[in-house]
């Protein structure tokens, strides 16, 4: 039996902190409760928005409509061999959790991405990456409830149609569909570590232990976020708010002409990435505060409500953050975020 609430805070529902209020709200813990929400009358009538952990979303006014909090969860083995496993994960568990999970495991191919915050449901919507891995190589199907019939589908990986940050659900099938559970293929041994990300090989080089494991790769990943990026219980912030723009080559040398230490790394055969924290800190934003809001200190990319800070605000820094890497490099920002 599902229950509406009414007027309710979503202050503890985004990790941004922001106090806004959902006209509607109903937290939902097993598919048929989902169902049935989808057949009720206030569901057909009001305007939706669902909700996983909301680490990447910034709300910059109330919600006039319901909010479905998705509290999935579960965790179950569906096959194994002794070189691999295959794994459901509920769409409401915390995602830094099963990756904790599967780590003490030593199933290897998502201890890259520790300490992302966020639900496992959430994950495939932004495909999410971190240090050179991206979830998108581990998933093999993606279940989700058709948000206007309530019939369960499950998605091969071609029909998620992932790209950088990006997904068929996050595009074409965004609002179409709840996401219910995610299943990926991880290693058991033989596993094919990726380290080739800067900051990650140089922490492991430190430790002067040629033995990677999972756990070492995981470890020196959460070292490494948590030197440079917020705790969001502490500082509200929802992460990276910019994705890394993509430009051609051209473009590129025509910034080392006057910028000889761009950083940038492969995208496709058209374009390199640079990194957006970069941009963003050669226009002398890093560690900017303006009243409640800021820049962070140690991570450019990361914009930061430090108590008080409303979304309007941090929207409108991040505007003008746009405005000015677009003047100084022309190159366009895209927001990673979800702005409501």
């Amino acid at each position: 039996m599902i229950h509406i609430e009414k007027n309710i805070s979503l202050h503890p529902y985004n990790t941004f902190g922001i106090d806004v209020r959902a006209r509607f709200f109903c937290k939902i813990a097993t598919v048929p409760q989902l169902q049935e929400l989808i057949a009720s009358s206030l569901y057909k009538t009001e305007a939706r928005l669902i909700l996983g952990g909301g680490s990447n979303i910034l709300f910059t006014k109330d919600f006039q409509g319901l909010v479905v909090h998705i509290e999935l969860k579960g965790i179950q083995t569906l096959a194994e061999t002794e070189e691999w496993i295959r794994i459901n994960v509920g769409a409401g568990e915390s995602w830094h959790d099963f990756v904790m999970h599967c780590v003490n495991q030593n199933w290897g191919g998502i201890e890259n991405l520790s300490l992302i915050p966020g639900t496992a449901g959430a994950a495939p919507i932004q495909n999410i990456g971190a240090y050179g891995v991206e979830i998108a190589n581990v998933i093999e199907t993606v279940e989700g409830v058709d948000a206007s019939t309530g019939l369960v589908h499950v998605f091969e990986k071609d029909e998620c149609r992932f790209g950088y940050r990006e997904s068929a659900f996050k595009v074409q099938l965004k609002e179409k569909i709840f996401i219910s559970s995610v299943t990926l293929t991880l290693t058991k041994k033989n596993h094919l570590f990726d380290i080739h990300y800067g900051a990650l090989r140089d922490m492991l080089q430190q430790q002067h232990d040629d033995a990677i494991t999972v756990k070492k790769i995981s470890d020196a990943v959460i070292q490494i976020r948590q030197s440079k990026l917020p705790d969001y219980r502490k500082i509200g912030n929802a992460g990276s708010f910019f994705k890394n723009p993509a430009i051609s080559h051209q473009h590129l040398q025509q910034l080392q002409k006057s910028y000889p230490l761009v950083p940038s790394y492969p995208s496709d055969s058209q374009n390199v990435k640079v990194p957006a924290g970069w941009l963003i800190e050669q226009c002398g934003w890093k560690g900017k505060r303006v009243n409640n809001i800021g820049v962070h200190p140690f991570q450019a990319l990361v914009l930061v409500n430090y108590g008080g800070g409303t979304g309007e605000e941090i929207l409108r820094l991040a505007e003008q953050i746009q405005t000015s890497v677009k003047e100084k490099f022309q190159v366009n920002l895209t927001p990673e975020v979800n702005i409501i």
